[in-house]
Parts: structure tokens; C-alpha cells; sequence
């Protein structure tokens, strides 16, 4: 299993133990945002490093502001549609950089209307992003991966059966969002407003965010920019498995909502199907949600918990997280578990799950039963995984 560091705990040490931890993962680290031939692609980078990248060029700052409104809220991926630039530095800009997106290797699409795309990447890394339609609304969730592959190997999660590879870069990552913006043509028009079909996004794919925190910030801070993509806090949900110091300086620096994949009520179960658990057991976990700054009843923090046949369902485990969120702002998800080939447990029964539903909503929590979307697809919770793999080191 492979096991980062958490960023957190790095900062602590010496500077030769965090030499030697640095260089041991590293490995993991995604690889610089350039093409073949040397050009340097301009997604994923913020407002300084734009302008950094214009005054290199001998530019002046202000075109930084002009490319970040083409780039990330006009959605432009070509110097030459972008009016506000003369076309002598719309040519020195083709030249130098360019304006990125993963490319597509597949696409599929749900009897739902999920939608699921296997994005490729630059060094021929995969992961996968998935559109997910809210039934009763003309919008939905964009559930966006953090890293090629997982760290955490939960047993009952597809992706966790594929090692770690590596992490994904900024670019990377909001360049998921984007593209699949692109795929529903939800660009500004010139001749009106475009809808906003893809008004959420979900940080719950392949990967443990907090494992590529960094990365991760500057995506979001990238997406929450109100010059350019303009999603709200309120519109992004980041799912950890609960990687204790980074939920707090998450909570300080993204505010971002806040999901926690619990899954069980005691350690020993937890240990066992969430390895993480024994680096930062559920007290610790459940501690970290109450010191969640954004955490408050207009804003709740989501408790994930698949339920499985005869491990986790019972009447019992049920008055248990009642006792451990007591107090926390909080709604739950219960989720059905969703099979994939080779996997080693059952979903519970409907009887089971509303059993449980009902205990918890009787102590005063919401607790809503997720509809499975994209089964058919192998798009729906805890069922993405690619082929990706990471070549040999010698680690």
C-alpha cells in the first residue's frame, strides 16, 4: 500500500527527515504543465503566476487580466479568438503557451443521463470525471478526481484497487471542470447568458484530495475566482477520508464544504475498511468536524456511509453515529454499495437502509438514501478506476 506522507506532518520535522520523505514521494509529484515542444500551458496557473509569465515575455501585467478572462470565463483555447489582444501578441502567445485541456479517451453516457469521461493526460495518465444530472433540476454535480489511481485502498471502493500513480496538477485538475464544460457547450454566449448546467462540483472521484492538497487549493481558488469561473464555496464539496491536519488548514484557507467518507462507527470496523482510520482514528476525525470553520446549520457538514449487507447497517451502528456527530452541524449520506466486479461485499437491503435512515432522522439529522446514478456505466459511487499505472522505481 502505498502511503504519502501528510503534508501537515512534514512541516514538523527536520530538515533531513523531511528531505528523505520529500524524495521518497516525489515519485507521486505531477509532471511540469508543458507541451513537447516546450510551450508552457497557462490553465491551472493563478492571477501572480500570469502575470509572472507576461513580464517574462516583456508584457505588461494588465494583459494577465485580459488572458484570465478568456481563459477561465470566456473558456478560450485558442489565442486567436481573443478580440481584446492585437494579433502580433496573440501569434508571440501561440508561440510560447498554450491553453490546455486533458483529451478525451472515452465518453459515456448513463441510461440516467450520467455522464462519464476517461480523461488522458499529457504524459498518458488517465482518470475519470463524472457529470451527475440532478432529476428534479435543470443542473447537477461535476465529481472531479484529485490523483491518478488512490493512496487509501478502501476495501469496499473500485478505485482503491488500483495503487496510487500519481497526484494531478492544478491544470489538471480544474482542467476536468473545463472540460467538461466544453462538452456541454456552457461557455458565456455572446448572444446570452449560458445556463449553468454544471453549477456544482464535487471533489469525490479517484483520490484523496487531502493527500494533493496543494494542488487541489489552486484549482479551487482558480474555479472561486469571480472574474472567471465564479463558483461559490457553497458550490464546491471536498470528500476526505478524513486526513485530520489537512481538514483544519482546509477548512482555514478553501472554506469549502466539507464531506467526511465515515463509513463506520468503530475503530476496528474502520480499521479494516478504511486504512486510513489507523493513522487518525474516528475521534480524531470526528474533532476535526467540529473545529470546522465553515461548518454551521445553513452550511452542514456530510457524513458519507455506505452501507453494507450485515457489516455496518445495524440498529446498533445506527444510535452510534447518532452519539458520535452529536451536536456537529451535520446531515448523512447513506449510500447504497454500488458492486463492482470482484468486490467482496453486498448492499444492504432496502429494509436495512430504511431502518437506519429512520433512526437517524428521528435524532434530528437529514438523512437522505443516494439514488445509485451511472451503474450501468460504472460511474456511480466508489466505482471509478483506470488502467493507469505507475512504472517501476525501485520504491
Amino acid at each position: 500500500m502505498n502511503q504519502l506522507a501528510p503534508i501537515a506532518d512534514i512541516a514538523d520535522l527536520t530538515e533531513a527527515e523531511r528531505s528523505r520523505i520529500l524524495a521518497k514521494t516525489a515519485r507521486f509529484n505531477p509532471p511540469e504543465p508543458t507541451t513537447a515542444d516546450g510551450r508552457r500551458d497557462l490553465v491551472g496557473m493563478d492571477r501572480t503566476q500570469l502575470i509572472a509569465e507576461m513580464e517574462s515575455i516583456g508584457e505588461k501585467s494588465f494583459r494577465a487580466k485580459q488572458l484570465w478572462h478568456w481563459i477561465y470565463h470566456q473558456g478560450a483555447t485558442d489565442f486567436s479568438v481573443m478580440s481584446s489582444i492585437a494579433r502580433p501578441l496573440q501569434e508571440k502567445l501561440a508561440e510560447r503557451f498554450v491553453i490546455g485541456r486533458p483529451s478525451v479517451a472515452t465518453v459515456q453516457t448513463s441510461e440516467d443521463l450520467t455522464r462519464k469521461w476517461l480523461f488522458r493526460f499529457r504524459d498518458g495518465q488517465e482518470a475519470e470525471t463524472v457529470y451527475i444530472p440532478d432529476p428534479e433540476e435543470d443542473r447537477g454535480a461535476v465529481c472531479i478526481s484529485s490523483q491518478v489511481g488512490c493512496t487509501l485502498s478502501c476495501r469496499f471502493c473500485h478505485t482503491g484497487t488500483q495503487t496510487l500513480v500519481r497526484n494531478l496538477g492544478a491544470a489538471e485538475i480544474v482542467g476536468q471542470f473545463m472540460a467538461a464544460r466544453d462538452s456541454y457547450g456552457e461557455w458565456p454566449s455572446p448572444h446570452g447568458e449560458t445556463p449553468r448546467l454544471l453549477s456544482t462540483i464535487v471533489l469525490m472521484g479517484m483520490g484523496e484530495p487531502l493527500y494533493n492538497y496543494e494542488n487541489v487549493a489552486r484549482a479551487m481558488k482558480i474555479v472561486m475566482d469571480g472574474e472567471g469561473i465564479g463558483l461559490s464555496r457553497r458550490r464546491i464539496t471536498l470528500s476526505t477520508s478524513g486526513v485530520v491536519p489537512m481538514m483544519d488548514r482546509c477548512g482555514e484557507e478553501l472554506a469549502v464544504n466539507l464531506a467526511v467518507s465515515l463509513h463506520a462507527v468503530r475503530n476496528d470496523l474502520r480499521d479494516e475498511i478504511v486504512p486510513l482510520n489507523r493513522k487518525y482514528p474516528i475521534e480524531e476525525v470526528i474533532a476535526a468536524c467540529r473545529r470546522y470553520p465553515a461548518a454551521s446549520n445553513a452550511r452542514r457538514i456530510t457524513f458519507e456511509y455506505v452501507m453494507l449487507k450485515g457489516i455496518n447497517d445495524s440498529q446498533e451502528d445506527a444510535r452510534e453515529l447518532i452519539r458520535l456527530i452529536a451536536g456537529i452541524p451535520a446531515k448523512v449520506n447513506l449510500i447504497p454499495f454500488n458492486p463492482w466486479p470482484g468486490s467482496p461485499y453486498e448492499t444492504s437491503s432496502n429494509s436495512a437502509i430504511d431502518r437506519f435512515a429512520k433512526i437517524v432522522m428521528e435524532a434530528g439529522f437529514s438523512s437522505p438514501v443516494r439514488t445509485p446514478r451511472g451503474r450501468d456505466i460504472l460511474a456511480a459511487c466508489g466505482q471509478l478506476r483506470t488502467e493507469s499505472r505507475r512504472e517501476r522505481d525501485g520504491g
